[in-house]
């Protein structure tokens, strides 16, 4: 955990460093309006309320509907309970061996509840060239112009397939894509391509920091509070733990290491639920917080983990053992997100770059299901329509613009595809 020295954050915005020029696709002017055909597959697809807590068995069903439509197969890879599914679909190739592209999105989205919206959020609004909605930026758009242009993709008849993979629960851990991911490793996929379309506003990203999160219950023990010292406080030795746990975050704040590709440029430390006792005249029994580490790619989460660990094995639980053996610490992991890193000279990202006319590349902030395409051998970026900046916010929107030079990027990997 040496470091180098302090660095200031990069500039804000959703990508805090491009390395090269801005992308070129989008700075014509001309091709700003989408056809009707992907703002009526929007307004279909934002209809369904998806929030992760949720089903999103009617979306997934409307897609399989869809698509058996054009002549194309589903397959469904449902949740251990059945309430919800993945989707995965092929389009082209030649009995699925010659090595495709995925285009990859989820198809959940955050709630909306206690938001002050200025209007209904499952229903799409246009107005001055934005459009409305819960999921139009994050990320059912992508996913609606890839639908859209289904039938431009059947008529190419591409000689290296596409693949069409749509998840659910990203929101809440990227934890449905990990069964369809499966289910493609033990079939011995191959891709040359993995294309997530979270919101990058079009640009080419290649990578992101990995997240890994916990939950820590403290046992402790009961006694009325004018007796403190025949109990064990638990939300005290939680305190305890909490500020070690910022004591990380400064360190990595001032001495790093640094990536001044992301903001900030270093693995942050955050403590984000804490809960515990019953009233002020009893001694805590329990308490309970989560607590995360976005950590760059040359960071072990797992390290770091084991250093808060050992902290509260070495302070703390001697002393509250000394007075009930009984009393200490529970771990539970609650997501794993591993991070993006895919080498600028990955033909991946050449790939990126000829679809959308780019000769820039950068990386976000934020966790997408990238990192689990790449971490089984599939080359992935991430490169979407919308900004991440509108994502779970009331009113989230999406630019007219953003969609065309999605359209854009899409009809090029047809193009692609179709001549290979």
């Amino acid at each position: 955990m040496r470091g180098i020295g302090f660095r200031p954050p990069a500039e804000p915005g959703i990508l805090t460093k491009i390395n090269g020029n801005q992308p070129a696709i989008g700075t014509d002017r001309s091709m700003t309006q989408p056809s009707a055909a992907s703002r009526a597959m929007i307004e279909r697809l934002i209809a369904f309320d998806t929030t992760s807590r949720d089903s999103n068995l009617a979306l997934i069903d409307f897609v399989r509907d869809y698509l058996s439509r054009h002549g194309i197969a589903s397959e469904i890879v449902p949740s251990e309970d059945g309430r919800k599914a993945n989707l995965f679909a092929t389009v082209g190739g030649k009995g699925g061996e010659a090595p495709g592209v995925i285009l990859s999105g989820h198809t959940d989205v955050v709630p909306v509840d206690g938001q002050p919206w200025d209007t209904e959020p499952f229903t799409v609004v246009e107005r001055d060239g934005l459009i409305y909605g819960r999921g139009t930026s994050d990320m059912k758009s992508f996913v609606a112009v890839c639908l859209a242009l289904v039938p431009d993709m059947v008529k190419a008849r591409p000689r290296q397939p596409i693949h069409l993979a749509f998840s659910y629960d990203e929101e809440v851990g990227c934890l449905g894509v990990r069964r369809l991911i499966d289910v493609l490793v033990k079939r011995g996929l191959k891709a040359q391509a993995c294309i997530v379309g979270e919101p990058t506003e079009m640009r080419v990203v290649v990578g992101h920091k990995g997240k890994k999160s916990w939950r820590c219950t403290v046992h402790g023990h009961e006694s009325h509070s004018a007796l403190t010292h025949l109990g064990v406080n638990a939300v005290e030795a939680a305190a305890e733990t909490v500020a070690k746990l910022k004591s990380m975050a400064r360190h990595f704040r001032d001495n790093g290491p640094y990536d001044e590709t992301y903001e900030p440029p270093y693995t942050s430390v955050h403590t984000g639920v804490i809960r515990g006792g019953t009233q002020l005249n009893i001694v805590p029994l329990r308490c309970e917080f989560d607590f995360e580490f976005r950590h760059l790619p040359g960071d072990d989460p797992d390290a770091l983990f084991a250093e808060i660990k050992e902290f509260t094995e070495r302070e703390l639980v001697p002393e509250m053992r000394a007075k009930q053996p009984k009393t200490g610490f529970e771990w539970r992991e609650l997501s794993h997100i591993p991070g993006l890193n895919t080498s600028e000279d990955d033909p991946v990202v050449t790939l990126g770059k000829a679809l959308t006319g780019a000769n820039a590349t950068g990386k976000v902030p934020f966790g997408t299901e990238a990192g689990l395409f790449q971490q089984v051998g599939l080359p992935t970026i991430v490169c979407g329509p919308g900004s991440i900046e509108q994502a779970h916010k009331p009113n989230e929107f999406i630019a007219l613009d953003q969609v065309a030079q999605c359209e854009a990027m899409l009809r090029r990997l047809i193009q692609r595809m179709a001549a290979s």
